[in-house]
């Protein structure tokens, strides 16, 4: 039986009031948050602490937590290998008279800004390749590891069934679909989500099994406004991007830039196109 969950109320922590989630989150850790250095985004806010911590504070409704629930950063704690901040301790608690909970998560501070604002890259950002090394080997790491959880890519749990019926209904030409390899993966890696110079990978609410190559698949595919920097996430991740699975994740990545939706000013727009031509073909070879 599917039991169907009220979707909490849309709130936007850029303009709602949080004062009283700040106070409680430094009560329940223990430290005190610098307001003046506060990141407000829609869902989360992160801040600084007075003993040289970060701490990511995130509301989300019951529609959005799924079985395996949502302290993917505390449970990435324990993969081996892989660049990413330290996990310190968390809370979490309900939000009363709503269908939402609130997490806080304190972790290391991190030497390295985000390389992008934003999902997408405009620029390169010309990264060292001691960079480039790093982020191989923390995929590597990272696919190597067994977790019971799934990816949730969107803050939707990925299946068979939703590539399927994805790539089904932009790409029709792709006949099969059939994932062959499924592998741990960070399934939101955004240039948001990389820091640099220094390579590590921040934000692992979402983590869990995904089909091989959908790390792989995001970062190119948000690098394509930048042809080289493009070209270069491809020459590295060259066996996930090549393989079957790969190349189809390749296309569910690009489906979301192509598909009904697509906006004609969008900067991935034409190169995405391009590629999906590309690999509509090879995948039916």
């Amino acid at each position: 039986m599917t039991v169907s969950l009220p979707a909490a109320a849309q709130v936007d922590l850029r303009r709602q009031p949080v004062e009283d989630v700040l106070e409680r989150v430094e009560g329940a850790l223990r430290v005190r948050l610098d307001r003046q250095e506060l990141v407000r985004k829609r869902r989360s806010l992160g801040g600084l602490t007075d003993r040289g911590t970060w701490v990511r504070i995130e509301r989300r409704g019951f529609e959005r937590i799924g079985p395996q629930g949502w302290n993917g950063t505390e449970a990435a704690a324990v993969l081996q290998g892989v660049a990413m901040p330290e996990w310190y301790q968390g809370v979490a608690w309900r939000e009363p008279g709503e269908p939402a909970m609130w997490r806080a998560d304190e972790l290391e501070l991190l030497p390295s800004p985000s390389i992008g604002k934003g999902a997408l890259v405009l620029e390169d950002p010309g990264l060292p390749d001691e960079w480039w090394a790093a982020l191989n080997a923390s995929l590597d790491a990272l696919a190597s590891q067994q977790t019971p959880r799934i990816a949730t890519p969107d803050t939707v749990t990925i299946t068979q069934e939703q590539v399927t019926h994805t790539l089904g209904a932009v790409f029709p030409g792709v006949a099969d679909t059939q994932i062959e390899r499924w592998a741990p993966a960070h399934a939101d890696l955004t240039w948001a989500n990389v820091m640099g110079p220094e390579f590590s990978l921040i934000d692992w609410e979402d983590w869990g099994m995904a089909p091989r190559g959908l790390d792989a698949a995001t970062l190119w595919g948000n690098a394509l406004a930048v042809p080289g920097l493009a070209d270069r996430v491809h020459q590295e991740r060259r066996a996930d991007l090549e393989s079957r699975d790969g190349k189809l994740m390749s296309l569910f990545f690009l489906s979301k830039i192509v598909g009904p939706h697509a906006y004609e000013d969008d900067p991935l727009l034409a190169p995405a196109r391009k590629e999906a031509e590309r690999l509509v073909i090879e995948v039916q070879l």
